[in-house]
């Protein structure tokens, strides 16, 4: 009788444990959820922001193949100011989606501490209960100077430098004065080997 009494006490005793167990593993599960959800709220964050950053990159760098024979148009492009920010956004937009998130808030906006790039919020869209928001910001860091070569004085008073030729015609000086992270670049329009968007910007997460 007394061993049928101790089975009886403990009883609701292993109940209580199991029932401990099973919260326990439910609230874990719940946490995991949320930082699962987070995370993925952060990666397509990122995923826009570069987005925007590599096509406004892509906008400066066909911008100045336009105007490689005029130099006297090159900085605009060079300092990454000549590009349209909602074509940029657009494809922040896309690259949100393609990460199950939607852009939200401020949604994508140009950086406000003096760098190009831009700044992009979005929010998860996918099946969970609980959405997150996140934001990242990309910074398109110019990489090239160019510095036009200045006329030489001559006996007779200075000598007029190359006039820039226009875009439509054919041939012309090549062009010197252009240098991208230390390296020298020679702009010779008869020749096909002209620095890429990589090679004028950098783009990147900001820190």
């Amino acid at each position: 009788m007394r061993r049928s009494g101790d089975s009886g006490q403990a009883f609701p005793v292993y109940i209580a444990v199991i029932a401990g167990l099973l919260f326990l593993a439910f609230a874990y599960y719940l946490v995991g959820q949320a930082a699962l959800t987070r995370s993925s709220a952060q990666t397509a964050a990122d995923a826009a922001a570069l987005a925007a950053a590599q096509d406004a990159r892509e906008q400066l760098h066909e911008g100045w193949i336009e105007v490689i024979l005029d130099p006297g148009q090159w900085d605009r492009f060079l300092q990454g100011v000549a590009y349209t920010e909602a074509s940029a956004c657009r494809q922040a937009a896309e690259f949100a989606a393609r990460n199950e998130a939607a852009l939200t808030g401020d949604q994508c906006m140009p950086l406000a501490t003096g760098e190009h790039g831009f700044k992009v919020t979005v929010s998860t869209t996918g099946r969970e209960s609980h959405h997150a928001t996140a934001s990242a910001e990309a910074v398109l860091e110019p990489r090239c100077t160019f510095d036009a070569p200045k006329p030489t004085q001559g006996p007779s008073g200075p000598t007029p430098g190359p006039t820039p030729t226009s875009p439509d015609e054919d041939g012309g000086e090549p062009v010197v004065g252009l240098v991208c992270d230390g390296e020298p670049w020679v702009i010779d329009p008869d020749s096909s080997i002209l620095p890429g968007a990589a090679d004028l910007f950098r783009v990147r997460l900001s820190d």
